[in-house]
């Protein structure tokens, strides 16, 4: 079972930009790119990165969806009390 996740996030206000946002990134665009320029999370000047984490760490919606993507995917837009988040998954641990 994975313990450690490596993620980058970009976090938006509506699902609507984050659906435009992946579109983007499917397309070409550069994720920690996308990050510094629309980030709302102190994180986006980074990139999006959040370093590794583990179970408990994260709000349940954002470490749910993270723990059950594969090592280079970018997840659909997940909801949680922040806004709207892309989650790049970029590295997992056991």
């Amino acid at each position: 079972m994975t313990t450690l996740v490596k993620a980058s996030h970009i976090l938006v206000k509506t699902e609507d930009e984050a659906l435009k946002l992946k579109e983007e990134i499917e397309n070409g665009k550069d994720f920690a790119q996308a990050a510094m320029e629309v980030s709302l999370c102190p994180s986006g000047q980074n990139g999006g990165d959040l370093g590794y984490f583990s179970r408990g760490q994260m709000v349940k919606e954002f470490e749910d969806a993270a723990f059950n993507m594969k090592k280079g995917e970018v997840s659909n837009p997940v909801k949680t009390q922040f806004g709207y988040h892309l989650i790049y998954l970029t590295d997992t641990q056991d």
